[in-house]
Order: structure tokens, then sequence, then C-alpha cells
């Protein structure tokens, strides 16, 4: 069975309706892209199915043995958020709180885990850095570990590489890439669809009509030819 199979939603926020008709499936081991334009819904897609916000028509279902808390997400950050005076060992180890239960401290077992992902995103030199000193770069690599902490199946990034200049982007969307092929199933919202093709199994683009499929198959559909020669046109 699928990890998430979205069917007819209706999306939007207090109580009035943005989005209608997205449905899709993501597999174990998929990297699904998230575009379209602005106000299109890809941001309350994602928090709806973290259930931050409530679905307002249709059904998801999480299935092979995926539930809510297993989900890492990494949300775009507000300039408080950027500002937050805490060390990056404790922004790390935060990411544990929902495997904890009732208990009110770590065990040997969450700072295992927030060490462990420190070095995968090689960022240990910088445990004890405040997080408000960190560049933006440093800061997304700081909350990428923060999430992997909550999950090792599926990771959900809200635009992770809006505000970072070229080079950082193009480290990040790598060690995106290298999680994958890990095995930790992606989605990822993004602007960039020259991006999004390069590195994404699957691209959902919602828009007035909304398209799911393989990367592939978006490159042939009216929607993607549309779309990729206006972003062709906006380059040049």
């Amino acid at each position: 069975m699928s990890y998430i199979t979205a069917k007819n939603l209706s999306l939007g926020y207090d109580g009035k309706v943005i989005q209608k008709g997205v449905s899709f499936e993501i597999e174990k081991g998929d990297y699904l892209c998230i575009v379209g334009e602005n106000g299109s819904g890809k941001s309350t897609l994602m928090k709806t199915l973290l259930g931050l916000q409530p679905l307002l028509g249709g059904e998801i279902i999480f299935g092979d043995d995926l539930s809510k808390n297993e989900i890492g997400y990494l949300p775009q950050q507000t300039l408080v958020q950027r500002d937050f005076p805490a060390s990056v060992a404790e922004i790390v180890l935060s990411g544990c709180q929902g495997r904890m239960g009732m208990r009110p401290f770590y065990g040997k077992e969450e700072k295992r885990l927030a060490k462990a992902n420190m070095e995968r995103m090689q960022i240990t030199n910088l445990a004890k850095r405040c997080y408000r000193e960190l560049s933006g770069g440093q800061q997304q690599k700081v909350l990428l570990a923060r999430a992997l902490c909550a999950t090792q199946k599926i990771l959900l990034l809200d635009e992770p590489v809006s505000g970072l200049d070229p080079m950082i982007t193009t480290s990040m969307y790598e060690q995106v890439k290298q999680l994958n092929e890990e095995g930790v199933t992606i989605i990822m919202i993004s602007h960039d669809i020259s991006a999004a093709l390069k590195y994404a199994s699957h691209i959902l683009h919602i828009n007035q009509k909304t398209f799911f499929g393989t990367k592939s198959e978006y490159m042939e559909s009216a929607l993607g030819k549309y779309f990729l020669e206006m972003e062709g046109g906006n380059e040049a």
C-alpha cells in the first residue's frame, strides 16, 4: 500500500476552499516536487497532510505502517524563527520530541540520534553555536537534521532553498537527493520547475488544472510544456 494516498482533496483555511480536486499517491522512496503559482495551495496541502490544517474535502490515507508522527517537516522560516536563541544541538534534539511519549527528558537514544543526524548533515562542529548566529544555509542544515530526528521514512520540505545563494542552493538540493538515495521519501515544495525536473521522480503541479505523474509524463503534458516554455522565456 502507498505511504500516502490523497483522493480528490479540497484545500483551504478558515473554511474557505482555495483548491479542489487534488489527487496523488506517494510510494516509499519517491521524490515528489509540488510546484505551482503563489497562492495555489502548495503550503496549505503540506500543512493539511501534517494535520496542522483541517481537510475541507476528500480523503487522505496513510499506509505501509506510516503514521503522522513519523513525518519530518521543514517549514518555511520566519524572521522570528531565524533569530531563535538556542544552540544547534538543542534545536536538533528537539526533533526527537514526537518519539518520547510522556517522558519529560531526553534519553540516551534521543541524544545518539541527534548526534548521528548532525554528523549526517556535517554540522557537528556547530553543535554549541547559537542558531541565530548561523548563515541561512547552515540554519537549513540544522533544521534538516532536526526533521530527520523525527523520521527515517518521509520528509516534507517547504521551499528549503528559499533565500539561499546559488551555491548553497545546489548544495542543499544535492543533500536532499542523497537522503532520497538512502531511502528517505521526499515531498518538496519548489518554485523552481527546472530544479524539480532535475531531482524529482514525480511532479504534482497545483494550478487551475492539477497534474500528477512522473517527471517524464509532466514534460509531455500540456501543462508541463506551457510552464516550461514560460520559465524558459523568463530566463531569456
